[in-house]
C-alpha cells in the first residue's frame, strides 16, 4: 500500500500540499513528497461564539469557590492523557475540581469520583459557557496536530497548558511575551522543602528583569548542595520533603537567553 501511494503522489507534476501546524509540514518535507510545496495554513474558529461568556456553570456543578482545570476532547484515552487526569485528582485537594467535557457512558465509569465527566455537546455556545468558566485549560494530549481545543480556551479568555506535543504548543507560541502562564508544577503538586527557609533567610533584594530593569523583591537565602552547570547555564537543586521531587532552577549565561 505504501509503494503504490508513493507511486500516485509522486506522479503528480504540479502539487502544493497545505497542512494546518507547522510540526505536519516538517514531517512531509521529511516524507517521499518532500519536493513539493507546503503551505501551513492554521485551523480556525468562530470567535463571534468562542468569547468570554457568562453562565451559572459553577453554581450548577457545585463548582462555586472551586478553581476548575478544564479539558475538552474527543475519544478520552491515554492518547489524549486520561491517565494524567487521574493522578491530579489524587494529588489536588478540594478547592480544585476537574472537569472533562466529552465522556461517554464507558469512560465515565472509569473516572475518579473526584472529576466530573460531561457528555460530547454539539452547542458550541454551551461550549463557550463551559471554557468561560474555568480557570486553566489543561491538554496533556500525546498526539496531536493542531487542536482547535487550545484556540477554544484561549478565545474564551482563560490560559492553556499542553504538552509539547506535534503542533499543540504552536498556537500558544504566539502569544504576547506578557502574557500571563501557570506554572503546571505550582498548580498540580504542592509539598514542603526538605529543609524549610526560616524568617532570617528571607531577605529583600534587587531582581534584574532580562530588558534590564530592576525590582526590589523578598528573595529566599540558602545553601544548597548540588549545583548544576553546563555551557549555557547554571543553576541549583533543592529537595522536597522526603527527597522524591525536587525544584530546579537555572540561570542563563551572559549572552543566552531563555
Amino acid at each position: 500500500m505504501y509503494q503504490l501511494k508513493k507511486k500516485l503522489f509522486s506522479a503528480v507534476n504540479s502539487m502544493t500540499l497545505v497542512t494546518p501546524s507547522r510540526w505536519l509540514a516538517e514531517l512531509t518535507r521529511e516524507s517521499f513528497l518532500k519536493d513539493y510545496p507546503v503551505k501551513v495554513i492554521n485551523n480556525g474558529i468562530d470567535l463571534s461564539v468562542f468569547e468570554p461568556v457568562e453562565s451559572d456553570f459553577r453554581e450548577r456543578h457545585g463548582l462555586k469557590n472551586k478553581k476548575i482545570i478544564l479539558s475538552v476532547a474527543s475519544g478520552w484515552g491515554k492518547r489524549k492523557g486520561l491517565d494524567i487526569f487521574g493522578e491530579l485528582a489524587k494529588r489536588l485537594d478540594d478547592s480544585y475540581g476537574i472537569v472533562l467535557v466529552g465522556i461517554n457512558p464507558e469512560t465515565a465509569k472509569e473516572l475518579s469520583p473526584r472529576i466530573i465527566g460531561i457528555s460530547r455537546t454539539s452547542d458550541q455556545t454551551e461550549l463557550a459557557e463551559i471554557y468561560t468558566a474555568a480557570d486553566l485549560f489543561v491538554n496533556p494530549t500525546r498526539e496531536e496536530n493542531y487542536p482547535t481545543v487550545n484556540m477554544e480556551a484561549l478565545a474564551c479568555g482563560i490560559p492553556v497548558l499542553t504538552f509539547r506535543t506535534g503542533g499543540s504548543p504552536e498556537i500558544l507560541d504566539e502569544l504576547p511575551d506578557e502574557a500571563i502562564m501557570y506554572l503546571f508544577n505550582a498548580l498540580a503538586f504542592e509539598a514542603e522543602w526538605a529543609d524549610v527557609y526560616e524568617k532570617h533567610q528571607i531577605r529583600e533584594g534587587r531582581f534584574t528583569m532580562e530588558d534590564g530593569t530592576r525590582q526590589d523583591v523578598d528573595m529566599m537565602h540558602s545553601q544548597e548542595y548540588t549545583y548544576l552547570e553546563d555551557d549555557m547555564a547554571t543553576g541549583f537543586m533543592k529537595f522536597y520533603k522526603d527527597n522524591r521531587y525536587a525544584f530546579v532552577a537555572m540561570l542563563p549565561k551572559e549572552g543566552f537567553s531563555v
